[in-house]
């Protein structure tokens, strides 16, 4: 994969809709000093299309590109042009994010979560969240972010947390936040004679070493899913950011995220930022100090 260091890639439709989610855009690219590169993707023309009405569609990526760059610069503050670039590519959004996941050298893809105007489907998401070759971050338009103090990290104590809490560094080095690790208990025992209380407690002694601002909640689920008892005190919570890795499970019909991380990432009104099995590299700003 060639990489670009400091690279963001975004799905915006430039419409009414979009200029919610482009103010959060705005807010990750100025705190994490990075660049944009927006994606404006539109349909293939049909043959139809490409016969009767041929110069309509000859201009049609021109036309898209010209919408993108004046929605873009109309809205954002001209100082913040200087890093962006724009796309637009032709075909089905999903195809299209998870090739330029691969080949693209981006730290992570920023999209809007499932609301009515935005441009993937919850199944479509799930399948984005689990295949692609970089993080994904999901927003949702009516969260407007000014700052982040807290970021909650869910944890699974069947699964491995290490490249969680690289990225769980990161973010809580750039934004000076706390963390907390969330984890759910199904069964009525006493909480620090748990096995998710021993594991939370090495994940706090490793951050702390980071000089990370760290505590821990373990919550009871007990005759609950474990999932709607986090997602409620995440929401009660309200922090800046949920990290949280999926843990893939594999089927006949490919790779899919679980009902356990596919509820959080749709129950959360804050941006969820989601980290799977690949070997990516973390940004180029990114001094790990132990």
């Amino acid at each position: 994969m060639q990489y670009r260091s400091n690279n963001i890639l975004t799905l915006v439709n430039p419409s009414e809709e979009g200029k919610l989610f482009l103010n959060q855009i705005i807010f990750f690219q100025q705190s994490l000093d990075m660049r944009i590169f927006f994606y404006h993707i539109v349909g293939r023309p049909s043959l139809f299309e490409k016969i009767f009405h041929a110069r309509r569609t000859k201009d049609l990526k021109t036309d898209a590109l010209v919408s993108l760059r004046c929605f873009i610069n109309n809205l954002v503050p001209p100082a913040a042009l200087n890093n962006m670039t724009f796309r637009v590519k032709t075909g089905h959004p999903l195809p299209i994010l998870l090739r330029q996941s691969k080949i693209g050298g981006y730290e992570f893809i920023l999209i809007e979560k499932n609301k009515p105007g935005s441009t993937l489907s919850k199944d479509e998401i799930n399948r984005l969240v689990s295949r692609a070759f970089c993080p994904v971050m999901l927003c949702n338009r009516n969260h407007q972010l000014k700052k982040i103090k807290e970021i909650i990290i869910p944890v699974d104590i069947l699964h491995s947390t290490k490249k969680k809490l690289l990225w769980a560094t990161y973010f809580a080095k750039k934004y000076n936040a706390r963390v907390i690790i969330v984890s759910a208990l199904a069964f009525n025992i006493e909480e620090k004679k748990s096995l998710a209380w021993r594991n939370s407690q090495k994940l706090k002694h490793l951050l702390t070493q980071r000089g990370i601002d760290c505590e821990l909640e373990v919550l009871k689920a007990i005759n609950q899913e474990k999932q709607q008892v986090i997602l409620d005190f995440i929401n009660k919570r309200n922090p800046g950011m949920v990290i949280i890795r999926t843990h893939q499970d594999s089927s006949k019909t490919g790779t899919y995220i679980g009902k356990f991380v596919s509820d959080l990432i749709q129950g959360c009104s804050m941006p969820v930022f989601t980290v799977n099995r690949t070997k990516h590299p973390l940004p180029a700003d990114f001094i790990l100090h132990q």
